[in-house]
Order: structure tokens, then C-alpha cells, then sequence
């Protein structure tokens, strides 16, 4: 029989870890931050249990600890161009689908790439979305409906392109 953490905790484990690479862009860093928030959860499992919303508490230990991350290393600063570019290379190894949805998400403001991939990619409800992000349920709604009107265009546009 598996216990609590087993069962409800470590089962986030790669819905996580997308978020943190989402967020860091960096494996082994997203690897070490999500590390840090299992090895506090795993600190904190009897009071877990007891929380009406323990995963909420892991994606915003997570963000904090990203947050953390970034505030440690002065990683606050926008990718320029150059940095962009890089991203890019590495990602034209996928097929065009995958490559063509990387590129809008780095179209959208950091809210609504967030917003659009709990939803979209992570499957959460919008009221789910709310409280990990610790906002309002008509600001989940109207964030969506931006991302999702950004992506049409974007596909638009490349539909234009060919």
C-alpha cells in the first residue's frame, strides 16, 4: 500500500519538473530545484496530508524556489537575441509541430505561457490554476483567452508563410 507522499506528492514529479524547465530552461537546474521542493515536502509530509490543496503547495514551493534561483544567480534580465537563437537550434532536432509551438510560446508574456501550459499541456482546471498562481479566477480566464487568441494569429501567420 503506498503512503501519502507516495501516492499524492511523488506522483507530481514530472508535472513539475515541466514546469521548473519551463520556467529555468535549464535541465540540471530544474533538476536541482525540484530536488529542493520534494526534499522540504518530504520534510513537511504530516502536514501535507493535512492541507486541503497539497499540490498547490508544491507548485508555488517550486516557483518560489525558481524565484529564488533567479534572485541568487541575477538571471532577471529578458534573453536577448543571441540567447534566443540558441534556444531555437537546439529545438529544430523535433519536428515542425513541436519547433512551431516553442516558438509561440516564447511570443507570449511570462503570465500567459504559464497560464496556457498549466492548461493546455498540464491538463488543470482553471479554478487549479488560480490557486497555484495565487489569482483570480477572471484573471486565469482572461490570460487564457489571450494566449489562445495570440496562438491563432501565430498559426495564421505561419499558415501565411508557406
Amino acid at each position: 500500500m503506498k503512503t501519502f507522499f507516495e501516492a499524492h506528492i511523488w506522483t507530481l514529479r514530472g508535472k513539475l519538473y515541466r514546469m521548473a524547465y519551463l520556467w529555468v530552461k535549464e535541465k540540471e537546474v530544474a533538476n536541482d530545484l525540484l530536488q529542493s521542493v520534494f526534499e522540504k515536502a518530504w520534510q513537511r509530509r504530516e502536514a501535507l496530508q493535512k492541507m486541503d490543496n497539497p499540490t498547490g503547495w508544491m507548485v508555488r514551493s517550486l516557483k518560489n524556489e525558481c524565484l529564488q534561483h533567479f534572485k541568487a544567480s541575477k538571471k532577471f534580465e529578458p534573453l536577448n537575441e543571441e540567447e534566443r537563437e540558441e534556444e531555437v537550434l537546439e529545438v529544430q532536432e523535433t519536428d515542425e509541430k513541436v519547433k512551431m509551438v516553442f516558438q509561440f510560446l516564447e511570443t507570449l508574456p511570462e503570465k500567459q505561457r504559464e497560464i496556457f501550459q498549466l492548461r493546455e499541456v498540464e491538463g488543470l482546471m482553471y479554478e487549479e490554476i488560480g490557486e497555484y498562481l495565487e489569482i483570480s479566477l477572471e484573471q486565469v480566464k482572461v490570460n487564457l483567452h489571450r494566449a489562445r487568441k495570440t496562438l491563432r494569429e501565430f498559426l495564421m501567420q505561419k499558415k501565411n508563410e508557406r
